[in-house]
């Protein structure tokens, strides 16, 4: 290709990703005044979406199941300015699901996006899992998304709009070893999701499938440890820790709420889920070899069988007190983490990395 030629097709190019780019942000909705629901909004991911959607100008409706951390979260963001509603509510429970939302109507007025985050986790190998781990899981990760949207859907019909984000995971794309109730749970929701993208097609009503991989949000203390617990959250809380295996939590955020205005289908959060995903996809038989290599690599379910749950901030183990995992420590106290439960002890917190509690912020207690 000669000069002129070549020049001619940069500058075409360059047309063409501008008008590409100045289209995507034409598409981002502006949601000031709109109500946002958000489920397991107290803390983690929920709360730092409550947060962004805030800056937006967004009014804000969030539950959780722990009162008390509900309400820290609620003050906080009052303070920042937010018009925030907090209702406390289990989303596995669609009794519940349905008075929270009904409430949510009527003292807010309809739902305009639904974020269906609310989720648990349990890490430990399979022989260390019975089947009310699965049902748990199955319970508040896939059941509790669709009682809200089971829920909300009938005024976002009326209305003709609507915005549904599901916040799902890798583990809902390529199942992780030692997660495998939370994998099956989060497949179900993945699909669940993009069928309901499929079905409301045309109403006015957007669906968007959110597949996160790791993201610093500090959420290892909240979930449950099983087989050799300490070890367990050793690689679990290291892995969500540094910048090398998660996400910065704040652009994770970010994302998600850019997805929402757009209506995107589907995003991907972090490079190494896009690769895991991009790997599996290709050479599915390999992967598979590869994770059983990880899961033999992993801890056994250690003497008695290990069938006790323990919460992750419960545990302290030798490398607990490292920086990395002071790093996941600290991120946890930002996002309300330890929001409902006693405020830990200097002594242990100086175990778990944590950095020493003060009287100006202190732990709800409950």
């Amino acid at each position: 290709m000669n000069g002129p030629r070549r020049r001619r097709a940069l500058g075409a190019a360059a047309l063409a990703g501008v008008a590409w780019w100045a289209l995507r942000r034409a598409r981002e909705a502006d949601l000031a005044g709109q109500l946002v629901l958000i489920t397991g909004g107290s803390r983690g991911l929920g709360l730092l979406l409550a947060r962004e959607f805030a800056g937006l100008g967004c009014r804000l409706a969030i539950c959780a199941r722990d009162a008390v951390e509900l309400e820290r979260a609620r003050a906080e963001l009052a303070a920042a300015g937010a018009e925030v509603l907090a209702v406390p509510c289990d989303v596995s429970d669609a009794a519940q699901v349905e008075a929270m939302v009904r409430e949510v109507e009527r003292r807010c007025g309809g739902v305009d996006v639904l974020v269906n985050n609310a989720g648990i986790i349990q890490v430990g190998p399979l022989q260390t899992m019975d089947v009310d781990d699965f049902r748990r899981a199955m319970a508040v990760n896939f059941f509790g998304a669709v009682h809200a949207t089971l829920a909300a859907l009938p005024g976002m019909r009326a209305r003709g709009a609507g915005r549904i984000v599901n916040v799902c995971s890798i583990g809902g794309k390529v199942a992780i070893p030692h997660l495998l109730p939370y994998d099956a749970a989060k497949f179900a929701l993945t699909g669940f999701s993009q069928g309901l993208r499929a079905e409301l097609a045309g109403t006015g009503i957007t669906v968007t499938t959110i597949i996160p991989g790791l993201m610093r949000t500090g959420s290892p203390v909240n979930a449950f440890f099983k087989g050799q617990a300490e070890k367990e959250f050793a690689w679990f809380s290291l892995g969500s820790a540094t910048p090398l295996s998660a996400m910065h939590a704040g652009r994770a955020a970010r994302r998600i709420v850019q997805a929402a205005r757009r209506g995107e289908a589907e995003v991907t959060l972090t490079w190494q889920a896009k690769a895991l995903r991009i790997a599996h996809d290709l050479f599915p038989g390999a992967m598979s070899d590869v994770l059983g290599g990880v899961a033999r690599l992993l801890p056994g379910p250690g003497a008695g069988g290990g069938t006790e749950r323990v919460r992750g901030m419960e545990l302290a183990t030798p490398v607990s007190p490292s920086p990395v995992t002071g790093l996941m420590n600290r991120a946890a106290r930002r996002n309300n983490e330890f929001g409902g439960v006693p405020q830990p002890s200097p002594e242990h917190a100086r175990r778990v990395g944590l950095d020493p509690p003060d009287d100006t912020e202190p732990m709800s207690g409950g």
